[in-house]
C-alpha cells in the first residue's frame, strides 16, 4: 500500500508541474511548455490509473483533486504572482486538513 501512496503523491506532483506548464504555454502558443504539459498530464493520469486499481477511486480522486488544488494554488502564489490573502490561506489549510482526515479514515476500514 505504501507504493500506492507514493505513486499517488508522485502523480499529483507531476500533475501540478503539468498545470504550471499549462500556464507557461500561454494558451498553447509556446511549443515546449505545451508539449511538456501533455507529457506531464499523461504521466499523471497513468499514475492515477495505477492507483485506483488498489485504492478506492473516491478516496484517490479526492486526495488527487484536493492536494493538487492546494499545491497549484501555492505554485501560483510562489511562481506566478497570484494574490494571497487570509481567506485563501485558511481555505488551503481546510483542504489539507480534509486530505489528512481522508488518509486517517482509510485506516479505519
Amino acid at each position: 500500500m505504501l507504493t500506492t501512496w507514493l505513486i499517488l503523491f508522485a502523480s499529483i506532483v507531476v500533475e501540478v508541474v503539468g498545470t504550471a506548464l499549462l500556464k507557461m504555454s500561454d494558451g498553447f502558443t509556446k511549443v515546449l511548455p505545451t508539449v511538456g504539459m501533455f507529457i506531464m498530464y499523461s504521466l499523471a493520469f497513468w499514475g492515477l490509473s495505477v492507483v485506483v486499481k488498489k485504492m478506492d477511486v473516491g478516496m484517490a480522486y479526492a486526495i488527487w483533486a484536493g492536494l493538487g488544488t492546494a499545491l497549484v494554488a501555492m505554485v501560483g502564489i510562489t511562481f506566478f504572482g497570484d494574490k494571497v490573502n487570509a481567506l485563501k490561506v485558511a481555505s488551503l489549510a481546510l483542504i489539507i486538513a480534509g486530505i489528512v482526515g481522508l488518509h486517517f479514515s482509510s485506516k479505519l476500514g
